[in-house]
């Protein structure tokens, strides 16, 4: 079984800050990591690996220094890293992006995607389901336990506001995770010393089969227009007391600011 996991490089939002004057991110100096919703999605590639044998692929569309989240990844167990890399890339939306990922994974082969279910620097819960209708296959969101795995196919729980659905697919099959599927292991040392001599593969646009206009900011529909701190809001207060006291104060509030 080939299974390629996508995952993106973003930066530590603890640390990230933003240019007042430009609205734009400031990367320099900021550290980067794996989405954290990947890493549960490298984990569950690899206990699939665990279980059922063969191979797994991590998959990044980035700068070239996203070549050490690929790293990471074959640090924790990871056979191969493959990194779309190239100005052609810049400046993609989900759209693009999920375009990207897809023809290069139409090139490996593969019986299943996992995704992690967004990620953290963008949060749109986009790419997963768009690379599936990409290579027209089956895809399964917000997953939060395997079954079982059978030659053909795969029975998962779906996480919902209520509880979960239980669903069954035929292979091939993409898969979005959530946190609440397992705990991503630690790298070992035979792993870091792995990862370090591993080869990672750079594919451009021409390598994965795909029209210049479909990628980057020409294949994109959407552009980010600004992005910006909001402005803090000043002049809370707590309101003190027992809950009926609590209730009646706001009410009183409320009233006086002719909210009601």
């Amino acid at each position: 079984m080939h299974i390629v996991v996508c995952i993106k490089q973003v930066p530590d939002t603890a640390e990230v800050r933003i240019n007042q004057e430009t609205g734009t991110l400031i990367r320099e100096g900021v550290p980067s990591i794996i989405n954290p919703y990947d890493m549960h999605a490298i984990e569950a590639a690899l206990w699939i690996k665990e279980q059922k044998g063969g191979k797994v692929t991590v998959l990044t569309m980035g700068p070239p220094q996203a070549e050490a989240a690929l790293r990471e990844a074959i640090s924790m167990g990871a056979d191969d890293g493959v990194l779309l890399t190239g100005r052609e890339f810049a400046g993609s939306d989900t759209l693009a992006t999920s375009f990207s990922l897809a023809s290069a994974i139409k090139k490996l082969q593969v019986d299943m995607v996992i995704c992690g279910k967004q990620a953290i620097d963008g949060d749109t819960a986009q790419v997963g389901p768009e690379v599936a209708e990409f290579l027209n296959i089956p895809h399964i969101s917000y997953v939060r336990k395997i079954n079982e795995i059978t030659d053909g196919g795969i029975k998962v729980e779906r996480l919902m506001d209520e509880g979960f659905d239980l669903v069954e697919s035929t292979l091939p099959v993409l898969l979005t995770v959530v946190r609440e599927l397992n705990q991503p292991r630690l790298p070992s040392l035979k792993g870091k010393m792995n990862a370090k001599k591993a080869e990672i593969k750079k594919l451009g646009g021409p390598e994965i089969g795909a029209p210049t206009e479909r990628l980057g900011f020409s294949g994109s529909p959407t552009q980010v227009k600004r992005i910006f701190t909001p402005e803090p809001r000043i002049g809370r207060s707590m309101i003190e007391g027992t809950p009926a006291e609590q209730v009646e104060a706001l009410l009183k509030i409320l009233i006086e600011r002719k909210c009601v």
